[in-house]
């Protein structure tokens, strides 16, 4: 009788809309957590792009990186302009756009989506890595990545040996409440272990526009920015680090700031 109310009652929720889903427990969740957190390191943080959404905290660490890669491209380039300043190819990607905000010669833009299969539409990481600078040089890379939920895709469809030649990567991760859901919890945490196989998370950054969830003691942003830096360039640091970092800034100004929770601080 039990499974058949609970079937009615999954039946009924998913007409509204509604998929109810088994949760994970808040200790499965934090042993994910606890691996993501932001690791001091002696090389110091600088700010790339605007005061507000569309600027990233990176090492300050950039000698010998000679592009990059900067898929969702929004209405400002300010991240992406001051690589170029610094004499990195930029490759911009986004389908939904027709160009970039502003015009640079070191900007390549293609009109396509990011995705886990190239089409006419899409192209996956590697395609484009291979396709905009090939596979002899073997010269650093940079990726900035915020395609509103296909990270996940993106980053577990791309072979280890394209995602380890980016020494720094900056990715706005989304969704990430959903950290709670059984069957989703996989997906998600399989692209962040992929990541911290040859890389270390140093920052992170919750975007104030989004909510943050609380279950018990476990408090998650739906939005957060996160900054790897590639093993191989990690000096730990004994210096404890401080949220927010003094060069954070909100996404939003208009609404309240929101502090990383204590539960992804080591």
């Amino acid at each position: 009788m039990q499974s058949i109310f609970r079937k009615l009652a999954i039946r009924s929720l998913g007409q509204l809309g509604v998929f109810p889903t088994v949760i994970k427990t808040n200790s499965e969740v934090l042993e994910l957590i606890a691996k993501l957190r932001p690791v001091p390191i002696k090389t110091k943080l600088v700010r790339f792009g605007p005061s507000g959404d569309g600027g990233y905290l990176i090492p300050d660490d950039l000698d010998r990186v000679s592009a990059c890669f900067s898929p969702g491209v929004s209405e400002q380039s300010g991240f992406e302009v001051q690589c170029a300043d610094l004499g990195l190819a930029v490759y911009m990607a986004d389908g939904s756009v027709e160009a970039p905000p502003v015009t640079n010669v070191r900007f390549k833009f293609i009109k396509k989506f990011l995705g886990a299969a190239s089409s006419d539409d899409t192209v996956t990481l590697e395609d484009w890595v291979e396709r905009s600078v090939g596979m002899e040089v073997k010269a650093d890379l940079l990726l900035q990545m915020d395609i509103e939920g296909y990270e996940y895709e993106v980053i577990l469809s791309t072979a280890p040996r394209i995602l380890d030649r980016f020494r720094i990567i900056v990715v706005e991760f989304h969704h990430l409440h959903l950290l709670w859901s059984h069957p989703v919890f996989p997906f998600m945490s399989h692209a962040f272990e992929k990541l911290l196989k040859n890389h270390s998370c140093v920052h992170i950054h919750p975007n104030n526009y989004s909510v943050v969830f609380t279950k018990g003691e476990l408090h998650i942003p739906e939005v957060m920015e996160f900054t790897f830096l590639r093993n191989d360039y990690v000096r730990k640091a004994n210096t404890p680090l401080s949220f927010p970092h003094p060069l954070d800034i909100d996404n939003t100004p208009d609404r309240p700031p929101v502090v990383l929770p204590k539960c992804w601080r080591s």
